[in-house]
């Protein structure tokens, strides 16, 4: 998914000088955002004072909008370099197209992981006829040094792997979780699960200590730590922890986001992730004027012009060790 804000600014994300070394309770509220003609999101990274989960760079929730009579999501085609974007859904369909001529219908509970790497454009859609309804939630995971130039490449995995206790069904989107680990590809020690919570449900759910983590709120209500947790926010929890304390006050959806804190201290704007204010702005050149992204074929519609880049040189103050 594309970030369409036009007044995006340079972000300086990343370094262990942002991590909480200890556990925490901190409730981050979203920026709503619009995108397309009937999308609104709700933007929880980056969120003032808080850049970065691990390596998950970006988080955008959105729905559950009643999209009968609307186009729905309508993302025309974008670059991305520097990272990945995972696509996951709880209600409705999502048709995504990219310049390696990939053409896949997302489903809920499917995952939709690609790779940009050096490059690549891609555009999302809801299919003509679609669902009435579109409820899900779009993350960037940035890509380290080393692997940040890999050739760029989409995967679909509709089987992911499951852990499970008295009322709580834990999905593996990325990495591994108490044993079960995803098929997707991962290039960081991270962690992404769907957790589905029957009401009155308690659980412990085991973490690693030396992950960062965080659990954003998909519908219902529940507890995270004794937090309550609404729809469209996020609690993030700092690292140190061996398990946390779930509780459902009603039927819950909950995304637990996690890793090892991203010691690399990166520049991402609009939808590039990058080491420097010169090379984003040479892909932003390359994206109007130059060939390396690609071409998306089969999207009935533009390709989406790239904002003006603020002439402000933010670079990475290297890493903190």
């Amino acid at each position: 998914m594309s970030n369409l804000d036009r007044q995006a600014t340079p972000t300086v994300c990343g370094g262990r000088g942002f991590v909480v070394a200890e556990p925490v309770r901190e409730l981050l509220s979203p920026r709503h955002v619009r995108l397309g003609e009937s999308t609104e999101v709700r933007r929880l990274l980056p969120n003032l004072g808080r850049r970065m989960v691990g390596a998950w760079a970006f988080v955008d929730h959105y729905g559950p909008d009643d999209i009968a009579e609307e186009p729905g999501m309508q993302v025309p085609p974008h670059p991305h370099m520097g990272l990945q974007t995972v696509s996951w859904l709880h209600d409705g369909e999502v048709l995504h197209r990219d310049s390696l001529g990939s053409l896949r219908t997302i489903r809920p509970r499917e995952l939709g992981l690609m790779t940009s790497g050096r490059a690549i454009s891609h555009s999302e859609e809801s299919p003509k006829p679609h669902a009435r309804y579109l409820h899900g939630a779009q993350l960037w995971v940035a890509l380290p040094d080393a692997h940040r130039s890999v050739e760029p490449h989409f995967e679909h995995h509709a089987d992911l792997p499951t852990v499970t206790a008295p009322g709580l069904t834990a999905t593996v989107i990325l990495g591994e979780l108490d044993g079960a680990r995803s098929p997707g590809t991962a290039y960081t020690p991270i962690v992404g699960a769907d957790l589905s919570l029957t009401c009155d449900a308690e659980a412990r759910l085991p973490l690693d200590p030396d992950f960062e983590y965080a659990v954003l709120s998909m519908s219902g209500e529940a507890e995270v730590d004794g937090v309550p947790v609404l729809p469209g926010s996020m609690l993030y929890l700092g690292c140190g922890r061996t398990e946390l304390p779930l509780r459902a006050v009603s039927d819950a959806g909950l995304m637990l986001l996690g890793g090892e804190p991203f010691e690399e201290e990166i520049v991402m704007w609009w939808n590039f992730v990058g080491r420097s204010h010169e090379e984003i702005e040479a892909a932003r050149l390359d994206w109007m004027e130059g060939p390396r992204f690609g071409e998306v074929k089969g999207y009935d519609g533009a390709r989406l012009p790239a904002p003006a880049l603020p002439p402000v040189a933010l670079k990475p103050r290297g890493r903190v060790r």
